[in-house]
């Protein structure tokens, strides 16, 4: 079972890499331990079945548009080195990179070209613990006149949504005005409290919840845990709605990490699964995702069934992002790098991984606005085996 229980366990033997050279801390352990038997961010034991990845899907013939059945990943150059629990990636109009430090409540801005790491500022109100924190950023659209930056962080009471403007002209570690609650109430948990926001091609936030450990809130819709949110950049419920009156946009999500939009405007999410299946959904709104009802492809009444899936050691994605005709998800517990060539909204072949094991965790995957990829390690999470130079943003080119 994927339980907390196994946030003590290193990594399984299939992957060998460079030793451990820190240990979760004693009270990390105990507040996890006292939860019980509810999965994690995705490191922990074998699940109880092992079926073929993609079984009996069969994948149609690629079209004139569609990106070839096999890509290719080089890496570019490591942008950055020495980040500690970086989550939350974004990236300025002016093409430099903000990263948010989960457990310190941190937020940096990262040069592109240089890797020089300058502190913004602590976001008020942050409460790290198991997996909350500082969780994602987002830019506004309207950054060029406001200077908008917008976070997902855990507080003492709940999960919530907030934004700041920045001021570069400010002393290093002051440039982050004081924070104004967007949204709050969704719930949290030492697990599952989602935590990606980002503007679609609409410029409405999106962010994807968890269901904090209490399953029964996935299909609760009055509730915000285990959803995707639609709402106003002020946290308002979007025109359009499924309910005029709710930003709950889709439901039955587990722990959603994921967010991001293909060529045409389509929605997609990853969602950690728990005990056989993680999820690549096709998001649309008002629909049913299945969680507790149906892990993976149940091919049940009601639910829509996830575009793919992958056995929970092979992938537990947090990140993705779009990029010449592929979803690009990074995994945590499967410490690498998943393609998904797309024709429309169908794979056109199997997913084809890169970096299997090459640098550990990988927590998040944005892309860089021309035909490649940052990518964010994440091994001194409490789960991973930091060694020199973690935790890291690379640069990666694709195909």
């Amino acid at each position: 079972m994927r339980g907390v229980m196994h946030f003590l366990r290193a990594r399984g033997p299939a992957i060998v890499r460079r030793p451990a050279v820190t240990a979760v801390s004693a009270a990390a352990a105990a507040l996890l331990l006292a939860v019980g038997c509810s999965s994690g961010d995705g490191d922990t034991g074998p699940p109880e079945k092992s079926p073929e990845t993609s079984a009996a899907r069969t994948s149609p013939p690629p079209s004139a548009s569609a990106p070839p059945a096999k890509g290719s990943v080089k890496l570019e150059r490591t942008v950055a080195t020495g980040l500690k629990s970086p989550w939350g990636l974004a990236a300025l109009p002016d093409g430099e990179l903000l990263v948010s430090s989960r457990d310190d409540g941190k937020i940096f801005r990262v040069s592109a070209e240089s890797g020089k790491k300058t502190e913004l500022g602590s976001v008020p109100g942050v409460s790290p613990a198991g997996e909350g924190g500082l969780l994602g950023l987002a830019i506004a659209p309207t950054f060029g006149e406001d200077h908008l930056i917008y976070a997902y962080l855990t507080t003492e009471s709940d999960n919530r949504i907030v934004r700041m403007i920045y001021d570069e002209k400010r002393p290093e570690g002051s440039r982050l005005g004081a924070p104004d609650t967007v949204l709050k109430g969704i719930p949290k948990g030492v697990i599952h409290n989602g935590g990606r926001i980002a503007f679609g091609p609409d410029r409405m936030l999106y962010a994807g919840t968890g269901e904090s450990g209490d399953e029964g809130l996935a299909q609760d819709k009055k509730s915000l845990g285990g959803k995707i949110l639609r709402m106003t950049p002020d946290g308002q419920p979007v025109h359009g709605n499924p309910d005029a009156d709710s930003v709950v946009y889709s439901y039955g999500h587990r722990n959603v990490q994921g967010l991001t939009w293909d060529a045409d405007k389509r929605l997609w999410a990853a969602e950690f699964g728990q005990n056989t299946w993680d999820e690549l959904n096709l998001v649309q709104p008002g629909k049913n995702y299945g969680w507790p009802e149906v892990e993976g492809k149940g091919d049940k009444p009601g639910y829509v069934d996830p575009v793919e899936q992958w056995t929970t050691d092979q992938a537990s994605p947090s990140g993705i992002a779009y990029v010449k005709g592929s979803i690009w998800m990074a995994g945590l517990r499967g410490e690498r790098l998943w393609r998904i060539p797309l024709s429309g909204t169908k794979p056109v072949a199997e997913p084809q991984a890169f970096l299997d094991g090459r640098y550990g965790r990988l927590r998040t995957v944005l892309a860089d606005g021309s035909d490649g990829l940052w990518l964010v390690t994440s091994e001194t999470d409490g789960r991973g085996s930091p060694g020199g130079g973690d935790d890291r943003i690379l640069q990666l080119r694709v195909s």
